[in-house]
């Protein structure tokens, strides 16, 4: 019998692509998630990983695995919840800017499974954007990059900005450097140019969007270098720092904000979900907007 921990360890690694990512969604440490596999491919007796270079993959038991894992993992949350929490039903608007695609998809899809009787819908725009949403009541709970703003809010992770290139091309190299930022309001943009400006490094706008999946795209095609928060770097970028002559940058803070009319359990619940999932700080209170 397949220990539903271990398949539990299994999903997050899969859905989330990292060990380190998983290892802080199942709150254990990474060594503990690697005895965990070790463990799993024991009971299964094959391999569920094979390594592409410095990047580890489900090897193809692992993929027919990872189907059955899924609805097991789903099932066992479903069933625990029918009987733990009936009471939470309902609704709840959440919203987020596509800044953290990599870091929240998981954590939400783990929110349904475990309170199926609550319908989410995500609405997906700027942080400055959210909390105009959150003032009109158009969602219940943002998240937002806190830089970008002056409200209330509960700070709930903290990561490192990166300067990134495409990997294979070289931008980085340019004279002057093309970069790929935001909008002129964007505080990551203004990170970005301040900290160049500092090092006395020339630059040119080469790329502006209000969308992190459009930078991305820039960069991965070698059109310019970027700056992007930890979670936010793919595989095929390379982290450009100070041994590449590029120049130190301030920390990323992720908040969450509330919507005064926001108040149920069925709020707190996922509220409580995200900060337990993705939160990297001591817990602070959560405050309404103003």
């Amino acid at each position: 019998m397949l220990d539903i921990e271990l398949l539990r360890t299994f999903v997050a690694i899969a859905e989330s692509g990292s060990f380190t990512r998983a290892a802080e969604e199942v709150h254990k440490t990474q060594s503990a998630v690697s005895m965990q596999m070790k463990k799993l491919e024991e009971q299964i007796g094959r391999p569920l990983f094979e390594r592409d270079g410095r990047r580890i993959r489900l090897s193809r038991d692992g993929l027919r695995l990872l189907d059955y894992a899924q609805r097991l993992v789903r099932l066992n949350l479903e069933a625990s919840a029918a009987f733990t929490d009936p009471q939470l039903q309902g609704s709840v608007i959440l919203g987020l800017p596509d800044d953290y695609d990599r870091l929240l998809p998981g954590v939400l899809s783990a929110f349904a499974r475990t309170h199926p009787h609550i319908e989410l819908a995500v609405h997906c725009t700027s942080s400055l954007t959210l909390k105009g949403c959150l003032e009109r009541g158009e969602v219940d709970i943002a998240i937002v990059t806190l830089c970008d703003m002056t409200a209330p809010a509960q700070v709930v992770r903290r990561e490192k900005l990166h300067w990134v290139s495409g990997q294979g091309h070289g931008a980085y190299l340019g004279t002057p450097l093309p970069i790929a930022v935001g909008a002129p309001s964007c505080a990551w943009r203004r990170s970005a140019t301040e900290a160049l400006d500092l090092a006395g490094i020339p630059y040119r706008i080469a790329y502006t969007s209000e969308s992190a999946n459009a930078l991305s795209g820039a960069v991965i095609a070698g059109l310019a270098v970027s700056i992007l928060p930890e979670s936010a770097i793919r595989p095929e970028m390379r982290i450009l720092d100070e041994r590449d002559g590029f120049p130190p940058l301030p920390p990323c803070e992720i908040g969450m904000l509330r919507a005064r009319h926001a108040t149920s359990a069925i709020h707190d619940a996922l509220a409580d979900h995200i900060v337990s999932r993705i939160g990297n700080l001591p817990a602070a209170r959560l405050e309404a907007a103003e």
